[in-house]
């Protein structure tokens, strides 16, 4: 699969001649995907993701079932699409002119929660998979209790609290509410959406799913504290469970080595769990540690 700026694919696909490209380094952690922010001569800026390998291809294909299928504000504009056996591409608009947060700027939280509700009323495409299907793929914790030593390498929580505090987290994790019938985003973070002319558009489609609407918001809640946001709790003061399952979540990966497509994706879920895990532990009415 080339590496190199699909000119001439671009060209067929857009109708336009590329004028100028730079690369982008972006925020995300995969380095399996190669992005450009494009000049067109017809006036147009477009944003490019190309697929480096055959994951990356399924990741796009996998975004591309929600930007085929749907037409919504909360949706960048697709300029074209691109899937042969040699190259998988999106493009988008250039959406650079658009407030990336952090920072976030007064009432702008609300208003992605205000959008997250418009997300979730809307009809799902069809092919998407269900949030309860991945459950075993999000709950850690039976990961941690199998191998507790890679969790407490992180220092996060002490062996004697996590040995008590096990039990009740894995349970509400297990139990916790993931049926539901909403379109979810199911990787919300700073990055992947952006504000611009008093509306929240999100990027990164690829691991859409249908159910319980409340885990977009439970999921988020730790990145955004981190930029200065609210006390989890008080974006989402009660969530059934869901704070133990993305506590797990991140514990299971805070301590392991990251794999070579995302070389940076274990900088954070350690710093999540640091807020993820009391979130949880208050919820179940856990002694702090």
């Amino acid at each position: 699969m080339p590496k190199s700026f699909p000119q001439a694919d671009l060209a067929a696909a857009t109708g336009a001649t590329p004028l100028h490209w730079e690369s982008v380094r972006g925020s995300g952690y995969a380095t399996n995907t190669a992005k450009w922010s494009v000049e067109l001569d017809d006036g147009r800026s477009v944003f490019v993701k190309l697929a480096l390998d055959e994951l990356a291809s399924e990741w796009l294909r996998d975004e591309w079932r929600v930007y085929g299928s749907l037409s919504a504000g909360f949706l960048p504009e697709v300029v074209a699409w691109h899937d042969t056996c040699e190259t998988t591409f999106l493009a988008i608009e250039d959406l650079a002119d658009a407030h990336w947060p952090p920072p976030w700027l007064a009432g702008q939280v609300s208003l992605v929660l205000e959008t997250l509700d418009e997300v979730h009323a809307t009809m799902p495409p069809a092919g998407l998979p269900a949030l309860a299907d991945l459950r075993e793929a999000l709950d850690g914790w039976p990961i941690v209790a199998a191998d507790p030593e890679s969790f407490l390498s992180t220092g996060v929580c002490s062996r004697d609290w996590l040995a008590a505090a096990l039990p009740r987290l894995a349970q509400a994790s297990s139990e916790c509410e993931l049926e539901g019938e909403a379109l979810l985003h199911l990787d919300l973070r700073s990055d992947n959406l952006c504000i611009r002319d008093g509306a929240v558009l999100f990027v990164d489609w690829n691991h859409a799913c249908i159910g319980n609407p409340a885990i977009d918001a439970v999921g988020w809640a730790p990145s955004l504290r981190l930029e200065g946001g609210p006390d989890p709790w008080e974006l989402v003061p009660e969530t059934g469970g869901l704070a133990s399952l993305i506590a797990g979540f991140f514990a299971a990966r805070a301590g392991l080595p990251a794999p070579v497509t995302a070389p940076e994706v274990r900088v954070f879920p350690r710093r999540q769990a640091e807020v993820a895990l009391p979130w949880a532990a208050r919820e179940l009415g856990l002694a702090a540690d």
